[in-house]
């Protein structure tokens, strides 16, 4: 597992930050809440500026912890970038990859 992102919730509960790898650098980074209500659509839009690359869903480990099972995606990815957005401390959050997709 890897981190390749940092992540800052604000008071209003807003969630940014960015997403580095040896070929992404992808410095303004924000969960949007989705809208609409799908029964297996996603809670967040992932956004850099206008462009959506991603999406979030909520889930709960078996540990009862929440965390976000992220999903990010581009014509320029060769596959897509499974992680898991997780707390640090405070609130500091942390985007982890791993080479097992997650489950959505």
């Amino acid at each position: 597992m890897a981190t390749i992102g940092t992540f800052h919730r604000s008071e209003t509960g807003e969630i940014s930050g960015s997403v580095k790898t040896l070929t992404l650098n992808v410095k303004s980074v924000k969960f949007v809440p989705a809208e609409g209500d799908t029964e297996n659509g996603p809670d967040y839009r992932v956004l850099s500026s206008a462009v959506e690359f991603g999406a979030a869903w909520k889930k709960q480990s078996d540990k009862g912890n929440a965390y976000l099972s992220v999903k990010l995606d581009d014509p320029s990815f060769a596959n897509p970038i499974y992680a898991s957005l997780v707390e640090t401390e405070g609130d500091e959050l942390a985007l982890i990859w791993s080479r097992r997709r997650a489950s959505n």
